[in-house]
């Protein structure tokens, strides 16, 4: 069946590993970007119907763009059947070795693509081949791209098993000469000798440059290092991250002290620190707390103090208890909140509290226990940060009865 049978009026230069589902990534390439919100929408209102009345809902955002957003990719060697030619790509749906070339991808930028093909080719005939994790052999496990939109700043990490013997200094060279609309600021060697298919550290060479690129962000710039968790869409984070900002202002002016709990790299302590006397973020990852306290100190924001420690066991501690916060900001992996910290969280009776959620089942899940709380959902608005996929990201302000 050709392509073109798939396709509706208008909708054209689309990825054509969608047709026929090989490959796992996206799941609206096949309609128009006015039907995919309608249906992340309707998805998202399934699930946060009882919070989403009284004129709490305000809607769903659009992405700024749909094409060429992702800022990070992880590309995983493998080959495109059993016993092909080594390749490079992501994950064919339900496979755990073969994977789909990058080269139709519309979701990253050709820079992304054209790194990916070239550390395909590189390597094809070196003599090296893809991790197996059954039979634990090979060497090749990941090629990992990062790249600013605002700064043009890339950074490429290929990720190995400690037993490749191929000399990477001829794959920097090769990786520092390609022609990209960006430019290579980093070039690292990642081992991994883990068994699990993530993209873990034993250690990090750097083989030239640096090992973080510059982003930037609702006037504010992050150094982002290869293990950092950032915004995949920062544009869109931008319109997310500027609206949650004016309901901090708008419902919390002047508030003396705010909790930013899962803050991650600090993005979030960080701008809304202008809308009070202090912010407290909170994280468990350690490497995390270190990017976000030199962001903070690049940026010269002296207002902000951060903590890595669990969410759950810093609620107890003296620092979390000696004041109340005016304001709580949470913005939780998928699963939401642990339940036990969830109802420490409710307990310190902030005024008002900011819950940014990837996922509305979690988050729905979690206001119920704010409402018999006694809060209540003032502010519900949708944003897609992640155009093409099923995911929709949602902004909710509860405020205190």
């Amino acid at each position: 069946m050709k392509r073109k049978t798939f396709l509706p009026d208008g909708i054209k230069d689309y990825c054509s590993d969608f047709f026929g589902r090989s490959c796992g990534g996206c799941m609206y390439q096949n309609i128009d970007y006015a039907a995919e919100i309608k249906i992340k929408e309707e998805a998202a209102l399934e699930a946060l119907a009882e919070f989403a009345s009284g004129g709490a809902y305000r809607g769903i955002e659009a992405a700024p763009r749909t094409e060429g957003y992702r800022n990070k990719m992880e590309y995983a060697f493998g080959d495109e059947h059993k016993d092909g030619t080594l390749s490079l790509g992501v994950r064919k749906r339900g496979n755990f070795y073969e994977v789909v070339s990058p080269e139709h991808c519309t979701i990253v930028d050709s820079d992304f693509r054209a790194a990916a093909l070239a550390a395909r080719d590189f390597f094809i005939g070196s003599g090296e081949t893809f991790y197996h994790r059954k039979l634990r052999t090979g060497t090749l496990r990941h090629l990992v791209v990062r790249k600013s939109a605002a700064t043009g700043e890339t950074l490429v990490n290929v990720v190995t098993t400690s037993g490749i013997k191929k000399d990477l200094r001829e794959f920097t060279k090769l990786m520092t000469s390609l022609q990209l609309n960006g430019n290579i600021c980093g070039v690292l060697h990642t081992i991994n000798d883990a068994v699990s298919d993530t993209v873990t550290a034993d250690r990090v060479n750097v083989l030239c440059g640096r090992d973080f690129y510059l982003e930037k962000l609702c006037g504010l710039d992050f150094k982002v290092s290869a293990f950092s968790f950032f915004q995949t869409f920062p544009e869109a984070a931008g319109v997310l991250y500027g609206e949650a900002l004016g309901l901090a202002k708008n419902f919390g002016a002047g508030c003396g002290l705010l909790y930013d709990l899962y803050c991650g790299t600090g993005t979030i302590t960080q701008i809304f620190s202008r809308a009070v006397k202090k912010a407290v973020g909170v994280e468990i990852n350690e490497g995390a707390i270190k990017a976000a306290r030199e962001n903070a100190r690049l940026n010269g924001t002296d207002n902000c103090e951060f903590f890595s420690c669990d969410v759950l066991d810093w609620l107890d501690t003296e620092e979390a208890n000696k004041q109340q916060p005016d304001m709580i900001v949470l913005d939780p992996p998928r699963d939401g909140v642990h339940p036990k910290a969830l109802k420490k969280i409710v307990c310190m009776d902030a005024p008002h509290v900011i819950y940014i959620s990837c996922k509305p089942q979690s988050l729905a899940r979690d206001l119920a226990e704010f409402c018999k709380s006694g809060y209540t959902p003032v502010y519900i608005k949708l944003h897609d940060m992640f155009p093409r996929t099923a995911h929709v990201e949602t902004l909710c302000l509860l405020k205190k009865n």
